[in-house]
């Protein structure tokens, strides 16, 4: 049978996050509310996508951060806000991720990425994040007015990649959005990174490794 298609969340699963701590520091006066914020994002384009009510990526992670604000009692600045949201687009990999995604090419392997952001924010996190070109594609849940973990998305990179649902593998380090590919009726990997927690209720993907490089090793051996 062909190889899998592997189509990778970006946000955390590649990038990371801990490289706005010093901006949360300087806005919040904690790094940890990074983690305030990036919850209140999720729940927020949660709760839009189960009532209906399309809002891009970017507009939750500004209606979060100002939450956050109010949360934590914090008068946040407008240049706060403009620095946080634009250090979203220069985030670092995670140091081991180019090394796993060049492994999984040269076995011969399709790659795509699938976020949530919009396809101008995916290109520049990307590119400045020196991975642009190890994607045959970047897709964005914005063109299908959707926003994973809803079925959309996943249908939609299938469909861009000429292959059916049942032939991509969603990997990432985020349960719902690993649910979300295996409802849709994808494979899934699971990228265990540290603080990351599972859901008894949620089934476990076949593959689930403590960082790309294992997860990557996984792949290899079940999909090739």
């Amino acid at each position: 049978m062909p190889r899998r298609v592997l189509v990778f969340d970006v946000n955390e699963t590649l990038l990371d996050l801990t490289a706005l701590d010093p901006e949360f520091e300087r806005a919040f006066g904690t790094a940890s509310a990074r983690v305030q914020w990036f919850q209140a994002m999720l729940s927020s384009a949660f709760l839009a996508t189960i009532t209906g009510r399309y809002a891009s990526f970017g507009d939750h992670g500004r209606a979060a951060l100002r939450q956050t604000a109010e949360r934590l009692r914090v008068a946040l600045s407008a240049d706060a806000e403009r620095a946080i949201l634009g250090k979203m687009r220069e985030l670092p990999p995670h140091p081991e991720v180019r090394g796993a995604l060049e492994s999984l090419r040269a076995a011969g392997f399709r790659l795509a990425a699938l976020t949530n952001s919009t396809e101008e924010v995916e290109r520049a996190q990307l590119q400045n994040a020196g991975l642009a070109d190890l994607f045959e594609v970047a897709l964005s849940a914005d063109t299908v007015k959707q926003l994973k973990p809803a079925p959309e998305p996943y249908r939609m990179a299938a469909e861009r990649l000429a292959v059916g649902v049942g032939d991509v593998r969603l990997v990432a380090a985020h349960l719902w959005d690993v649910a979300g590919a295996l409802a849709a009726g994808c494979a899934a990997a699971f990228v265990a990174r540290p603080g990351a927690l599972w859901n008894e209720l949620v089934p476990k993907p076949d593959v689930w490794g403590v960082d790309m490089t294992e997860v990557a090793r996984q792949i290899r051996e079940r999909d090739a």
